[in-house]
């Protein structure tokens, strides 16, 4: 796929991303290294919190869902983070979820201070393999321009 730039882009873009499968293993070892809680570690201490099973870190979905995006999305540079508006968990993930990214292009425009650029929010959109969504997040990035 070749390489996005902001004048590829519209208001109202929809991007769909390939599947990304949950693993026990590695849900584990994100807790492991950055979410140390019980129910993101132990799968039989888990069953006895209100999650009553294993359930991956919000920031490990949120992890995932940004490599779905670059992956996806392809922006020439990358996408600079300028912050996130909002961010939701309404459903957990799961040790087996299969999740994908649906991304829409909610407003964009020439960076004023930095011309090579344009500015784009986004809405992210994260469903699990039965079309419960795991997450949802705006946010605003840098995406390159073509040279002039």
């Amino acid at each position: 796929m070749s390489q996005r730039y902001f004048e590829d882009l519209k208001a109202n873009d929809r991007f769909s991303s390939g599947k990304y499968e949950v693993t026990e293993e590695g849900i584990i070892a994100f807790a492991r290294e950055f979410d140390p809680q019980s129910f993101h570690l132990n799968p039989t201490k888990a069953k006895q919190t209100i999650f009553e099973d294993l359930i991956a870190s919000g920031w490990h979905t949120a992890a995932i869902t940004m490599r779905l995006l670059v992956q996806t999305l392809n922006f020439a540079e990358g996408p600079i983070g300028l912050g996130v508006d909002e961010l939701r968990w309404p459903n957990p993930v799961r040790p087996g979820d299969s999740l994908e990214v649906e991304t829409e292009i909610v407003e964009l425009r020439k960076s004023r201070s930095k011309p090579n650029y344009g500015v784009i929010r986004l809405l992210n959109v994260t469903r699990n393999q039965r079309s419960e969504v795991v997450q949802t997040m705006t946010a605003a990035a840098l995406v390159s321009r073509r040279k002039l």
